[in-house]
C-alpha cells in the first residue's frame, strides 16, 4: 500500500495538484514524504505543521464526548445553560424563507444537536435570505481565519434564525464552532486548555493546538489555492493567523496539526484510548435520521451511501461500508477502516476539483480497488 501511495501523491506533484504531501497508510505510523511544501522549495518534512481546519471537528467532538463520560454534560442537556444567548430561538418556517417569517423553536439546542450537526445553523447551500445574512455578517463558512472573538462570533450567530427545527434537518460546520465555545464554557477554562487536557496530553500530540510556537513556526507550511494562473499563496510559510499570540478567544477556531500528532489521536481511537465501548459504537455508526439527509443540506451526492455521526463522516454501504473519516478545507484527510487501518493525508491547497479527485483516488488504494476514471483521463 505504501508504494501505491507514493505513486499517487507523486503523480498529483507532477501534474501540479499540489506541491507535495506527507501521509501514512496501515495500522501503524509509516511517514511517505513527496515533493515540497510549495513550488521550487526543498523536499518536504515529514513533521511539518499543517493547517487542518475541519479535521478540527472529530478532535472537538471526541473531547466533548469525554466530558459525557464524565458526567459534566449529558448529550441531550440543553446547551443555553452554558450558552444563554442561545436560548428561545426563533425558526425560519422553511430554510429559503424570510427572516421575519419564524415561529418558536419547539425545543432548545442540545450537545447532540450540535455533534450530528443539526442544530439549526451551518452551510445554507441554496440561494436564500438566511444564506445572504450568514455572508452579510461574514459567518458564512470559509477557509479565511477567524476574524473576532468567540463571544462576538456567536453574538452574531445568536441574531439569525434557525434554518429548520433543532434536530430536524442537517446544517454543516457552524455547530462546530459553537461546540468549540461550549467546550470551554461547560469547564470554566479555555477551549485550548479543554483539548490538551482531554486529547491532546493524553494520546501526546504536542504539535496541535491553535498556535504554533515561535520556535516551531519554520515548521508550518504555506497555504495555497488555485487559480487559472497557478497557485496563489494564502499564508505564508511560518507565519499567518496561527503564528505568534493570539488576537482574542479562539474557541471557535481550527487547529493545525502534524502527521504524527493526527494519527495518534486516530490509534488512540482505535485502541480505545479515549472513548468507553460504548460511546465508540456511538461514534462509529450514523447518527442522523433519513429525513434529515435532504438534498439541499450540502452538495449533491454528499448523502448517497454515508452518513453522519460525531464530527466524522460513515461510509454506510459499498466496499467501504463502516469506514469514518473526514477532511479539512486546504486538501488534509483522514479515514479508519472497521479493521484499524488508518490513512492520514497532509496538505496544503484549497479543496478544489482536482484536491477531490486526489481524494477519491486515495479512497481506493486502501482495497485495492482500480482507480476511478475522471473526464480527460
Amino acid at each position: 500500500m505504501i508504494s501505491a501511495l507514493q505513486r499517487l501523491l507523486g503523480r498529483h506533484v507532477e501534474q501540479g495538484t499540489i506541491p507535495g504531501a506527507v501521509a501514512s497508510l496501515g495500522h501503524e505510523l509509516k511517514p511517505v514524504g513527496v515533493g515540497s511544501a510549495e513550488p521550487g522549495g526543498p523536499p518536504i518534512r515529514t513533521d511539518a505543521i499543517f493547517r487542518i481546519q475541519s479535521m478540527t471537528k472529530p478532535i472537538t467532538a471526541v473531547a466533548a464526548l469525554r466530558l459525557v463520560e464524565q458526567g459534566a454534560i449529558a448529550l441531550d442537556e440543553p446547551i443555553e445553560r452554558w450558552m444563554p444567548e442561545l436560548a428561545d430561538r426563533r425558526v425560519l418556517t422553511h430554510p429559503t424563507a424570510s427572516l421575519s417569517d419564524t415561529v418558536a423553536a419547539v425545543r432548545p439546542i442540545t450537545l447532540r444537536h450540535l455533534l450530528t450537526n443539526q442544530s439549526g445553523y451551518g452551510v445554507i447551500a441554496t440561494e436564500s435570505p438566511l444564506q445572504a445574512a450568514l455572508h452579510d455578517a461574514g459567518l458564512a463558512p470559509s477557509n479565511e481565519p477567524a476574524d473576532r472573538g468567540a463571544d462576538a462570533w456567536l453574538a452574531a450567530v445568536s441574531k439569525l434564525p434557525l434554518a429548520h427545527q433543532p434536530g430536524e434537518g442537517w446544517r454543516y460546520h457552524l455547530s462546530y464552532q459553537l461546540l468549540g465555545i461550549l467546550l470551554g464554557r461547560i469547564t470554566e477554562a479555555t477551549t485550548a486548555e479543554v483539548l490538551r487536557r482531554e486529547i491532546f496530553d493524553v494520546v501526546g500530540m504536542p504539535d496541535t493546538g491553535f498556535r504554533v510556537p515561535d520556535s516551531e513556526s519554520h515548521r508550518l507550511v504555506p497555504a495555497f489555492r488555485r487559480t487559472p494562473d497557478g497557485l496563489q499563496l494564502v499564508e505564508a510559510a511560518g507565519s499567518g493567523f496561527h503564528t505568534g499570540p493570539a488576537p482574542f478567544d479562539e474557541s471557535h477556531a481550527e487547529l493545525v496539526s502534524t502527521l504524527a500528532d493526527y494519527h495518534a489521536f486516530a490509534r488512540a481511537l482505535v485502541d480505545g484510548k479515549l472513548l468507553s465501548a460504548q460511546t465508540l459504537a456511538q461514534l462509529t455508526t450514523d447518527q442522523v435520521d433519513a429525513s434529515a439527509k435532504t438534498p439541499d443540506s450540502f452538495y449533491p451526492g454528499f448523502w448517497d451511501g454515508t452518513g453522519w455521526s460525531y464530527g466524522v463522516q460513515i461510509t454506510t454501504e459499498g466496499p467501504y461500508q463502516g469506514r469514518i473519516g473526514w477532511s479539512g478545507g486546504f486538501g488534509t484527510d483522514f479515514f479508519i477502516d472497521p479493521d484499524g487501518t488508518i490513512s492520514i493525508l497532509m496538505i496544503n491547497v484549497e479543496m478544489d476539483e482536482q484536491i477531490m479527485m486526489l481524494l477519491d483516488e486515495l479512497q481506493h488504494i486502501r482495497n485495492g480497488m482500480p482507480l476511478p476514471t475522471h473526464p480527460g483521463d
